[in-house]
């Protein structure tokens, strides 16, 4: 009788559980025999990007024939939730095209996105569950949470961008020179007085007294060449030429008896004068020039030039009486230093009297001043009155460290010239103003300045190429070198590389400091970003100090 009981009670035991197998409903009451597994745990946001793969594990006998699962993976922030496609599964009996779990148990994986919104900083990713069978929905009794997030430490990035100035060529000192000389007959050293007394010398003894009256002007040296013309053995033209040196430094003394130049004076000698040959032959009209600057072109060795010019029979005579006598000289070079307008100078004139400035002192004056207004007036006045490009290049570079972007697009819409490094950056700081990014990345392919590649790595951090930046920006104390750093988790190099004391520094610093462990680092750096509203705002969201929050 007993035995009789027994099998009757198991026998029921069994039909209940067959049956209870049987339903699909049970797949959510042991919901919690489903293992989930997220990468990344902590999400991050990535070129303006959330992205996480979710796996699915299914033990033994948990995964009804007849089942459908739906799983629909929602990110929760502050503000909403946004879900991503739905991922279905069915049982080994399902003949839908979803990814089958056969009873013997499996796994299965998605990859989803989540386009970015503020405040999903402070956020969470779970799984909402529900299994289907026919027409009837069983709800898994709570969602499975997968990642915390996200993290947005990207966006410390500063995206204003480096302009570049274009270079002025103002000069402080201006060399300048003025030139006589006088003429030896055939083989003599000996200064002939009409030699003395011409007009060019006359011409260059007034230009001296001048020097002497002119506060700016003060000759630093003078220098004396004398040379014999190469038509003679070079034993004697070396001898001839030392002899003229001479000569026409007692020359030169006569010619300054009244207007001292008290300056020094070189000597210098040059036995065969082929330079001054060449340049006589070209300018002359010589039938044969062509042939005879051939003929020096071809044999270095100046015996070997006088002999084949000798040859020329035809033409020495020409050459002897038109242009060997121009090249028995000494040349007398004073070379003069004009002092230009100082920066105090320039400064002045900049708010009297700007008209009579130059290009170059307009374009350097720009750069001594601070005040935007006359920073402009001067690039503006550059580029209106000489056609200067670098001039309103230089204009839309200041008016874009003003956030004056209208006034850096009208000025760039001046250069005539849009080829040059300058133009591409200072247009691609524009267009990356704009968030034309894809414009902004080809103007700055076409620059070569080293602006325009720390601009480039600004489009690497917002597009995810974190190392790509990193090479870009290492060692250009850039502010965004630190940042950088951090994003491939060089975190030594990035605090070596964040030197400013401000707000948004410190809160680089903290960022490294919570990744490193050190909460009192963290503390210390936050009190500093706490200065900033918005900055402090950020940070109470920020996943970066989960722990230390805690």
């Amino acid at each position: 009788m007993k035995k009789n009981l027994l099998k009757v009670l198991a026998v029921a035991i069994l039909g209940i559980s067959i049956a209870s197998c049987s339903n699909p409903s049970k797949m959510a009451k042991d919901a919690q025999l489903v293992t989930v597994e997220s990468n990344p745990r902590v999400l991050e946001v990535i070129a303006d990007e959330i992205t996480a793969t979710y796996t699915m594990n299914f033990p033994a006998e948990y995964f009804h024939p007849k089942a459908i699962l739906e799983v629909i993976p929602v990110l929760v922030y502050q503000g909403g939730e946004v879900a991503a496609p739905t991922f279905k599964l069915q049982g080994e009996k399902i003949t839908d095209n979803y990814q089958t779990i056969f009873k013997t148990g499996g796994k299965a994986s998605q990859t989803i996105k989540f386009a970015y919104k503020p405040g999903m900083e402070k956020s969470h990713l779970e799984l909402r569950v529900a299994v289907w069978n026919k027409l009837k929905k069983y709800d898994f009794p709570a969602p499975y949470k997968l990642a915390d997030g996200a993290n947005i430490t990207y966006k410390l990035v500063h995206t204003e961008g480096v302009t570049a100035i274009a270079p002025n060529n103002y000069q402080k000192i201006i060399r300048e020179q003025k030139e006589t000389q006088i003429l030896y007959t055939i083989n003599s050293h000996v200064v002939r007085p009409k030699e003395l007394t011409k007009a060019e010398i006359k011409e260059f003894q007034d230009f001296l007294a001048k020097i002497e009256q002119d506060e700016r002007r003060k000759v630093a040296g003078t220098d004396i060449v004398a040379y014999a013309s190469p038509d003679g053995p070079t034993t004697l033209n070396s001898k001839l030429s030392d002899k003229r040196g001479e000569t026409a430094k007692q020359a030169f003394d006569k010619v300054t008896t009244k207007v001292p130049v008290d300056a020094p004076v070189n000597v210098q000698t040059i036995a065969e004068d082929w330079e001054g040959f060449q340049q006589l032959v070209a300018a002359s009209n010589i039938q044969d020039k062509e042939l005879i600057l051939r003929v020096l072109s071809m044999y270095n060795d100046p015996m070997v030039r006088e002999r084949e010019i000798r040859n020329m029979s035809m033409v020495f005579k020409t050459l002897a009486d038109k242009i060997l006598p121009e090249l028995r000289r000494a040349r007398m070079i004073a070379n003069v230093d004009y002092t230009n307008y100082t920066d105090e100078e320039l400064k002045e004139l900049a708010s009297t009297n700007v008209e009579i400035m130059d290009v170059e002192a307009l374009l350097y004056t720009a750069s001594l001043v601070k005040e935007y207004d006359t920073k402009a007036m001067l690039y503006k006045k550059a580029g209106d009155k000489f056609k200067c490009d670098r001039g309103y290049n230089n204009l839309a570079a200041v008016a874009l460290a003003n956030d004056k972007l209208g006034d850096a697009k009208a000025a760039l819409a001046k250069v005539s010239d849009r080829t040059s490094a300058f133009y591409y950056n200072n247009a691609g700081v524009v267009a990356l103003r704009d968030k034309d990014y894809k414009t902004a990345a080809d103007m700055f392919a076409k620059s070569s300045l080293s602006e325009a590649k720390y601009n480039s790595a600004i489009l690497d951090i917002l597009n995810g190429k974190y190392a790509e930046a990193a090479n870009k920006l290492a060692g250009s104390k850039n502010d965004n070198e630190g940042l950088a750093y951090i994003l491939t988790n060089q975190l030594d190099k990035a605090s070596a590389a964040i030197t400013c004391k401000c707000p948004h520094a410190a809160y680089m610093k903290a960022v490294i400091a919570a990744r490193q462990g050190n909460m009192s680092e963290v503390a210390k750096q936050l009190e500093v970003v706490y200065k900033d509203e918005a900055l402090k705002a950020r940070s109470q969201n920020d996943i970066e100090f989960a722990k230390f929050r805690e």
